[in-house]
């Protein structure tokens, strides 16, 4: 049911040679009415020089052995010097991973609360992860939007809280396929990332992961026209509220079903900046192939 609604979903823009910003001071229905105004305004500049990102989110899987597997098969791989690569193993196996696998990878929680340690059963504070040594942490995915109903106001708040403690998230946002087909894609992705503003304070240490909610472990995937699309649109969103400079630095990465069978020619739009890969990155050989697919994005740099 969904790749058929899906074949009814035409990129509203062509294939991207190059970024595109808006001119920061545009309106909000400006910017929720991104498609018609970002073929309008298109204005040509370099490929992005942020440094690629690939992230790895294990979710809910995994024993011991398992994890120990995938580690050790990982420090026998080899990923690029000049890109970052982080993976997210669960909570409980999260300090063996980060004792244990090379210092080319480093580690992220997949959530924590939103307030400091208290009385709050079940949860893991971002003090904790800074206590533990662990840099990063994951906000906003869209399994804990829909299964734990956290809100915008909630991802926004926790962001900050993270950043304020010191730890560096990737922030994640994203629309569903309801959203999407009723013309709400960018309102909802406006309002995800309005509550975001108020809370961060240092974007440096902030990645945008962009996952469309219906090519989430579906093996449906965003098009590179899609994709670049959605990517340009957040640029604009930042750069609106930053400035455009400011929102040429902060990375923005793309997550849905992501494979070393797509990511060559995903990672060649000037917009997308890595990755956050799901499923593929239980897989040793497919995530470090999509952590090499940073060659197609210096290739099409060159270009």
């Amino acid at each position: 049911m969904i790749a058929a609604q899906l074949r009814n979903i035409a990129p509203a823009a062509g294939k991207c040679t190059a970024r595109r910003v808006l001119v920061p001071g545009q309106s909000n229905q400006c910017l929720r009415s991104a498609s018609r105004h970002l073929a309008s305004r298109d204005v040509r500049t370099e490929a992005s020089k942020a440094k690629f990102f690939v992230g790895g989110n294990w979710k809910c899987n995994g024993t011991h052995a398992s994890v120990e597997k995938l580690v050790n098969e990982l420090n026998d791989g080899g990923v690029p010097s000049d890109i970052d690569v982080v993976v997210a193993p669960p909570f409980i196996f999260l300090d063996w991973v980060r004792s244990n696998i090379k210092s080319e990878y480093q580690v992220a929680a997949q959530n924590c609360w939103v307030k400091s340690d208290g009385a709050f059963t079940g949860e893991i504070s971002a003090e904790m992860l800074m206590d533990t040594h662990v840099p990063w942490v994951i906000t906003g995915h869209s399994e804990r939007r829909s299964l734990c109903g956290e809100s915008n106001k909630f991802v926004g708040e926790k962001t900050g809280h993270a950043l304020d403690v010191g730890l560096k998230v990737i922030a994640c946002v994203g629309e569903t396929l309801d959203q999407r087909n009723s013309g709400s894609l960018w309102y909802t992705l406006d309002s995800q990332m309005q509550a975001l503003f108020p809370n961060v304070r240092d974007w440096s240490r902030v990645v945008i992961a962009y996952e469309p909610v219906w090519a989430i472990g579906t093996g449906q995937v965003a098009t590179p026209e899609q994709a670049q699309e959605v990517h340009a649109y957040l640029r604009t969103v930042l750069a609106n509220k930053l400035g455009p400079s400011a929102a040429e630095n902060v990375r923005i990465i793309y997550g849905g079903s992501v494979n070393d069978g797509n990511c060559n020619e995903l990672a060649t739009q000037p917009d997308i900046d890595g990755f956050l890969v799901g499923g593929a990155s239980l897989k040793a050989p497919s995530f470090l192939n999509i952590c090499n697919s940073v060659s197609s994005r210096r290739a099409m740099a060159s270009w």
